[in-house]
């Protein structure tokens, strides 16, 4: 059945889109400007084709013929899901390392957006078919805290949170050396690594603007933890900019974080060999989360703990410090 919006007389001037997009908040600007495009949405009263920048006259009547929901070609999967908080808009989910967000270039299955499926049947989920729900993504090893929409709604509200820096993403990092200043900023442009594609590198040119801020919680012998926020999110990011300043991800295998062993005295290297070993991963764990609720606008706060790979190298470097 198709949707009908008389324009009153007060949004005479109104641009079409602009003027849709304050009935209809449940879908993206850039979606209605797209079904415009498309021709699913009409104008009763103009002659022509309608276009976004379109200024609506009293009496027009808006005709959207809303069309159905992408399928998705995900089948669900039965994944266990730690779930931190759950509602009728959104679910917070503490996510175990080596699982993938979702489906990508050489990313296993099953992923959390087959969990999710499974976990919430017959659901018409926000965004793309594939990423249902992703609001934001964390990195296959990399563990903790994510945020993951149930309507269109909360999806819209908290990408828009992200975007603004209205939300907080906190992360605890075990790095390489020890950063001079206690506190500090990275702030560089990144994009894709020029020699070799598959891979972020800091940028001259081309970039996009990217800001990490760090603060040293404790130092070990070769290694320090850190609370690490992002002002941005770009892919990688904490990954990158960690190692484009000199301290590599302990175990991140793609920006030298696991190769970084090498470099010790022969009779240190067993020993942290044999921890990269045990950790098998990037020490890098999403502990903290903050945002408004789209519902009622009240912030929220979730914490995790580090899992269990990630607290037994802290206990054994407590142990050898």
């Amino acid at each position: 059945m198709s949707e009908r919006y008389l324009v009153p007389s007060e949004e005479e001037g109104t641009r079409l889109d602009r003027f849709l997009a304050g009935r209809i908040p449940d879908v993206s600007r850039s979606r209605l400007q797209r079904w415009i495009e498309e021709g699913k949405i009409t104008v009763e009263g103009f002659e022509g084709v309608a276009k976004s920048s379109l200024p609506l006259k009293t009496g027009w009547t808006i005709v959207l013929d809303r069309p159905a929901p992408p399928t998705s070609t995900l089948t669900p999967e039965p994944v266990p899901l730690h779930i931190v908080h759950e509602d009728d808009d959104l679910l917070v989910i503490n996510k175990p390392p080596g699982l993938s967000v979702h489906p990508g270039a050489g990313e296993p299955r099953p992923t959390l957006a087959h969990a999710l499926l499974h976990h919430d049947p017959g659901r018409t989920w926000p965004g793309s078919p594939e990423r249902p729900g992703i609001v934001h993504r964390l990195d296959r090893d990399t563990s903790g805290l994510i945020v993951v929409a149930r309507t269109e709604a909360a999806w819209l509200d908290l990408q828009r949170q992200i975007a603004r820096h209205e939300a907080a993403r906190g992360y605890l990092a075990i790095v390489w050396g020890t950063p001079q200043q206690a506190e500090g900023v990275i702030d560089a442009a990144i994009g894709r690594d020029p020699r070799l594609r598959t891979r972020m590198a800091v940028v001259r040119r081309g970039g996009r603007p990217a800001r990490t801020r760090y603060h040293v919680l404790r130092t070990f012998e070769r290694v320090s933890l850190l609370d690490v926020r992002l002002e941005t999110g770009r892919t990688h990011q904490i990954r990158v900019h960690m190692a484009h300043a000199g301290f590599p991800v302990f175990g991140d295998p793609v920006y030298g974080g696991k190769s970084y062993a090498a470099r010790l005295a022969p009779a240190d290297r067993p020993t942290w060999v044999a921890r990269l070993r045990r950790l098998n991963r990037q020490a890098l764990h999403a502990y903290h989360l903050r945002f408004r609720h789209p519902r009622d606008g009240r912030m929220w706060a979730f914490e995790a703990p580090p899992p269990g790979d990630l607290e037994a190298l802290l206990l054994d470097l407590v142990g050898g410090a």
